[in-house]
């Protein structure tokens, strides 16, 4: 099961690499996870005090009262993987985004991708290149 944020690749320009993070979570948010009901839309993720935390992720939970669906979680990464993504983000001014959540095996696991917040004109010509590319497959699929 995989579960993307499509908002990623419309708010940064994403760079190839990538890391494999694992995610604390609680028995009702894994079971939420199987259920397809996360968003990691709104989702960041910040480095405080040597540890990597995901922040604003929507994982609701049924039948719970007293429950906070976007707090912090803890992501889990090897202390050589904290460093290098800080270097990263410092020397190149680049920002930490969630880009996919899925299971490998029986762990849920998070894609971290370093990326570079678009602006807002690069935003509006990223969506006129995809009209122009939609419009032209519609041709050619017309014309056959």
């Amino acid at each position: 099961m995989r579960i993307f944020n499509k908002r990623a690749r419309f708010e940064y320009e994403l760079t190839p690499e990538k890391v494999e993070a694992g995610i604390v979570l609680k028995g009702v948010e894994a079971k939420s996870f199987r259920d397809n009901r996360i968003d990691l839309s709104q989702s960041h993720v910040r480095v405080l005090n040597g540890e990597v935390f995901l922040i604003n992720a929507n994982i609701p939970a049924k039948g719970i009262l007293k429950y906070e669906p976007t707090r912090m979680r803890k992501l889990l990464l090897h202390r050589s993987e904290i460093l290098a993504l800080v270097t990263k983000t410092k020397q190149k001014n680049l920002q930490i985004v969630p880009t996919m959540m899925y299971n490998r095996k029986r762990r849920i696991k998070l894609e971290l991708t370093l990326g570079k917040a678009k602006r807002q004109f690069e935003k509006k010509d990223s969506i006129k290149q995809k009209d122009i590319e939609r419009d032209l497959a519609f041709e050619l699929r017309n014309k056959n």
